[in-house]
């Protein structure tokens, strides 16, 4: 088994994830949106290189023209997530927030581990040895998120870190209604299939295997996920899914992680 089954019913609309979030697919990934107090709003993600444009059209008809968002949160620095970041800081004239332990990541001092062709299976894969490893450089626009957990302008949402991905992989969560902004700690398609992530059949999966540098790491992000009982799933890859299997999903994930989401090459190491 490398899968948890998700209902079609549960599938949430990118429109509306739920109070005050909305998405956008690009392809592959997703970002969001979340509306704070007044008319304030923040992006999550920053979607692939070269969607800039793309984002600033989808942010105007949320939010209006000449409305730009409060600052952008960063789940990681990966090029899927961080690919229109700079453009649109600069045009926004807005902070970008990372975790303490990605920001080498953002600010041009690091790259990422090479990626494993062979963890996972599916062309996407194969293919990662291709994708960029960063780093990208944000430069002075780059602030480190507090270490209480608090999100600068939104007090309803905590970021938690949830390392594993990426050393410094951070995921949003909102108590009230128990919405979770995962970002990569786990995705809701399988992220190594081009098939999988062309028909977006929902399901549940661990983090996309070609660039998790550490499971260990990751297994435990996905039991804490699980301990806060989510149920809203809005993933970096794959549909947003709410409803109340939502929450047995990610623990029955998080029960057989091994077997569901390490991968073989892992699996024998561990």
């Amino acid at each position: 088994m490398d899968k948890i089954p998700l209902s079609d019913n549960d599938v949430a609309p990118l429109e509306q994830v739920s109070q005050g979030v909305v998405a956008l697919r690009i392809l592959m990934v997703n970002v969001f949106a979340i509306t704070g107090s007044g008319n304030d709003w923040f992006l999550v993600d920053a979607g692939l290189p070269h969607s800039a444009t793309r984002i600033e059209s989808w942010a105007q008809v949320h939010f209006g023209a000449n409305h730009p968002p409060k600052s952008i949160l960063l789940t990681h620095g990966h090029f899927d997530h961080v690919g229109a970041a700079k453009d649109l800081a600069e045009k926004w004239d807005v902070p970008v927030y990372s975790h303490t332990r990605e920001l080498p990541f953002v600010t041009g001092k690091s790259e990422y581990p090479p990626a494993d062709p062979k963890a996972g299976g599916g062309l996407m894969a194969l293919l990662s040895p291709l994708y960029s490893r960063g780093p990208i450089d944000l430069g002075a626009r780059v602030r480190a998120f507090a270490e209480d957990g608090s999100v600068p302008g939104l007090p309803d949402w905590r970021c938690i870190p949830t390392p594993g991905h990426t050393v410094g992989h951070v995921s949003f969560f909102r108590e009230s209604d128990r919405t979770l902004i995962a970002g990569d700690a786990f995705c809701t398609t399988k992220a190594e299939s081009v098939l999988a992530i062309a028909t977006q059949s929902p399901e549940l999966h661990g983090p996309p295997t070609y660039f998790t540098s550490d499971w260990d790491a990751a297994k435990r992000s996905v039991e804490m996920l699980a301990a806060l009982r989510p149920l809203v799933l809005a993933a970096g890859h794959g549909r947003p899914m709410a409803g109340p299997h939502a929450a047995d999903a990610v623990q029955e994930l998080a029960a057989n992680f091994d077997r569901i989401a390490r991968p073989d090459n892992e699996r024998r190491a561990a």
